[in-house]
């Protein structure tokens, strides 16, 4: 059976309830916790609300929940991303990630996300495309209040 507590997948709430970690009972560690870490929750949340074709850099990521860095939106993606938009969370530099180039790309592409060349670090290595984080990149601006309500147009 395979353990849905694994990288890359994320475990709604109901799942965990219903499925809890195969070791249940014994000591909870990152890969295996009790449930879902509220920090984790919140970067999970953000990756959800990113439209398609656009993206947030694993930094913008931390600024705009106002907490934790890169490498911590990082993990929690890593740990618990797999049920989210994990390719709208990006590294700065626009490339893709590694081990995973394939699959991004596939999305990137049925989502019209802005992707631009990349210059091969060696003259016979493959080139991979970029995002073209000039364009693709998201602000965060949601369009709404904090009650959900449309934003008056200015």
């Amino acid at each position: 059976m395979s353990d849905p507590w694994c990288r890359m997948d994320r475990v709604d709430r109901k799942t965990a309830q219903e499925h809890p970690p195969e070791h249940a009972g014994q000591r909870h560690t990152a890969q295996h916790p009790a449930r879902l870490p509220d920090y984790a929750e919140r970067v999970l949340e953000v990756a959800e609300i990113i439209p398609p074709g656009r993206v947030m850099t694993y930094g913008d990521v931390a600024e705009w929940l106002g907490e934790g860095g890169p490498r911590q939106v990082g993990r929690a993606m890593a740990l618990y991303g797999g049920a989210v938009p994990w390719w709208r969370v990006v590294r700065a530099d626009g490339r893709l990630l590694p081990g995973h180039e394939a699959r991004a790309l596939a999305h990137y592409r049925e989502e019209a996300t802005p992707l631009r060349d990349a210059a091969p670090a060696h003259a016979d290595a493959a080139r991979q495309p970029r995002i073209d984080m000039r364009r693709a990149r998201w602000d965060g601006d949601t369009g709404r209040d904090d009650t959900g309500r449309p934003l008056p147009h200015n």
